[in-house]
């Protein structure tokens, strides 16, 4: 864990020492915190059954340029645009730096202070109060400048806590980052996917209108020779406009979906216009790494940030039970104090002070017993977040795996039927043309060769669509190091 580390020394110890001695007898009758403690535990991802729905498969994890996998260059440029220009990004970055600025904020408690004052005052003295004659009745104008220096010696670590806490939270900060970036990633991955979804969609909508159109010029050659009405005639042209309608929706989505895709980039929405028709491919082979539930407590960014935030808190805790005991401030100061400008930068206005100043509550009505449930309140929450954030990561991995493996099956099913239903529709059509079958089942076999290629369709971009969200929900390339260090962190704040 990144945290000041400070020696106790001999001075110290023998400070604590003497102070709990001093105040031993003191501290029986002020403010105390007994009874007071918690009991949330950190789950182990170990502790979860996940063998039979996580098989370990010998893969790897993602890598940081995951998207790189589906063999598309404008994904790539797509992405990188958002990573520059998404103000939710921004957002992101802007809480890392406030939280940056409160740890540097932390330390400063730590170390000695040192300020120089000046003040002129011009002030008229009572006659009848403790200042003596003659400056009794008169008006002086008094000048005063002083260097002074303070340092909280910190015996209990209430200072140094608060440190460690707000260390932790930057790097809390940090892992909402990633978490954010990933987010961002992913949502232009699968928006970007579905754009390629609807290219496909209409390249077998425009097919169908090809297909209509054939129909009727069949069903025009048909009513010349007697065998077809105008009521075949003009289902026939009902067909072809509900057709080309579909082709016209479809555009309207392509063109709604290159909006959504500009807006995560932080983009107006001509940039939209600018994106061409995905060229996606297969991506890798999917398979799962080894020992994936314990090394994903490092990998997946919610995870980390989620175990930071439990280790602020305890340290929080420490803190807040440090306020229970003396509170010891060394001060001195060395200046110039006078009536008057002539004196004031002579050997007599020398000034100077230095002593200890200390602070030990006796009664605070439950404010301190209150302000420390409090924070064990914050961390129980803190503990509960973390688990419910590591099962519901377990799960997205598994049910991510779970869709591809139904979709790799469905597709197998779903080919042949494409290639059946095509064949029918063919078959359909020449028997239509050559006067042996009529118009219904022409339409019929129409409609199922439509189905059957959509549904091909969907079931490829749904895998791919699963894929990203795979990678996703294995933290898509980002590893924290430090989260070892977070995990040596007791699972309760005693």
């Amino acid at each position: 864990m990144n945290s000041l580390t400070s020696g106790s020394g001999v001075v110290e110890r023998v400070l604590k020492v003497g102070l709990s001695a001093t105040f031993a007898a003191s501290l029986c009758a002020c403010v105390n915190y007994a009874g007071i403690h918690g009991n949330a535990q950190l789950a182990s991802p170990n502790a979860f059954e996940t063998g039979a729905s996580l098989p370990a498969g010998h893969g790897h994890w993602p890598a940081a340029d995951w998207v790189k996998q589906f063999g598309d260059a404008q994904l790539m440029t797509l992405v990188a645009e958002a990573r520059k220009d998404s103000p939710t990004l921004e957002q992101a970055r802007s809480r890392v730096r406030a939280a940056q600025a409160y740890s540097e904020t932390a330390k400063a408690s730590t170390l000695p202070r040192v300020d120089a004052n000046y003040s002129l005052t011009r002030q008229q003295y009572s006659s009848t109060a403790l200042i003596p004659p003659p400056v009794a009745g008169s008006w002086q104008t008094e000048n005063k400048g002083l260097l002074t220096a303070s340092y909280d010696l910190d015996l209990w670590g209430k200072n140094r806590e608060a440190l460690k806490a707000a260390v932790s939270q930057l790097a809390a900060s940090k892992a909402d980052e990633e978490a954010v970036r990933l987010t961002l990633d992913t949502a232009i991955a699968r928006t970007y996917n579905q754009l390629a979804r609807l290219y496909a969609l209409r390249d077998i909508a425009q097919q169908e209108v090809a297909r209509r159109e054939e129909i009727d010029r069949i069903t025009a050659s048909r009513i010349a020779t007697g065998l077809d009405t105008q009521v075949e005639r003009k289902t026939a042209q009902a067909n072809l406009a509900t057709s080309r309608a579909n082709v016209t929706a479809l555009d309207g989505n392509i063109l709604t979906t290159r909006y959504q895709l500009a807006a995560l980039m932080g983009a107006g929405p001509d940039r939209g216009l600018r994106i061409d028709r995905p060229a996606l491919g297969i991506g890798d082979e999917v398979r799962l790494p080894d020992n994936l539930p314990a090394d994903l407590v490092s990998r997946r960014p919610e995870i980390v940030a989620a175990r930071w935030r439990v280790d602020a808190l305890m340290h929080e805790v420490k803190e807040a039970k440090a306020e229970f005991y003396p509170d010891i401030n060394l001060s001195a100061a060395i200046g110039l104090d006078a009536f008057g400008f002539g004196r004031f930068l002579t050997a007599a206005s020398r000034t100077a002070s230095v002593g200890p100043a200390i602070h030990l509550p006796i009664f605070d009505a439950g404010e301190l017993r209150a302000q420390l449930k409090g924070r064990y309140a914050e961390f129980d929450y803190a503990v509960a977040t973390y688990n419910l954030t590591l099962v519901t990561a377990l799960t997205e991995v598994a049910t991510q795996l779970a869709g591809i493996r139904s979709s790799d099956a469905q597709l197998i099913d779903a080919q042949l039927a494409q290639q059946a239903a095509d064949g029918a529709d063919q078959l359909a059509i020449r028997q239509y043309k050559a006067g042996l079958t009529n118009q219904l089942t022409v339409l019929n076999a129409d409609v199922t060769a439509l189905d059957t290629e959509q549904a091909v369709a969907d079931l490829k971009m749904n895998r791919r669509d699963q894929q990203i969200a795979l990678a996703s929900a294995l933290g898509g390339g980002y590893v924290d190091d430090r989260a070892e260090a977070a995990g040596s962190t007791d699972a309760v704040a005693h």
